[in-house]
């Protein structure tokens, strides 16, 4: 049902191409996982849980994921096109951000927390690569590899290192106020232009 009409981008699993649908000519993003990387990474769990999640969430700030598919060498991830960018770019190529885009843009990572904590779902990557822009300017949360359902705490060691909140460096256990702590790190990078926790260990 899929035209295939070029490629987006890569990343260490596969690539995402550009497809539109033959009948409404619609057009959508097509995340591509390479089966074989996904076993030689012990990873089939990690991509279970992020399809699992993605289909649970409904937010206009996060990426929408309408269907899966496979063959023998791929999963698919059919997802909306965001054609802004990242806020990674954004940020590399201005340093930082105005006080008032940098509240906007943390105002939808807010409200794509309180629906995904709504439904006890803990994000746990918040990070510029993370985050697309959509043509209207506003954000999206992507990559739900580290996302999990969480009623009460969890024990994993998992994130990036600058993002970490304090108890889940000590594996204290945590639970949704990680995202919040992640998304304080962020603020500060978005109106600074550096991350506030740097070191060499």
């Amino acid at each position: 049902d899929l035209i295939i009409l070029r490629t987006l981008g890569e990343g260490a699993f596969g690539r995402v191409r550009l497809v539109k649908h033959k009948k409404t000519n619609a057009l959508y993003a097509l995340k591509y996982l390479a089966k074989q990387n996904v076993i030689d990474n012990g990873s089939q769990e990690h991509v279970q849980n992020e399809m699992t999640i993605m289909m649970m969430i409904d937010s206009t700030f996060v990426l929408k994921l309408y269907n899966t598919m496979q063959d023998k060498r791929y999963l698919y991830f059919l997802v909306e096109l965001v054609r802004g960018g990242e806020l990674f770019t954004l940020l590399r190529g201005k340093g930082s951000l105005p006080d008032k885009d940098a509240r906007f843009y943390a105002a939808g990572i807010v409200e794509a927390f309180k629906h995904m904590h709504a439904l006890c779902i803990t994000y746990r990557d918040l990070k510029p690569e993370n985050l697309l822009i959509t043509r209207d300017g506003y954000i999206k949360l992507i990559d739900f590899g580290l996302a999990k359902v969480v009623v009460e705490r969890t024990y994993t060691l998992c994130g990036t290192p600058e993002y970490l909140a304090p108890e889940v460096i000590v594996n204290m256990g945590h639970d949704r106020a990680v995202d919040y702590w992640a998304l304080g790190v962020l603020i500060f990078e978005m109106v600074t232009g550096l991350c506030p926790f740097e070191g060499e260990d």
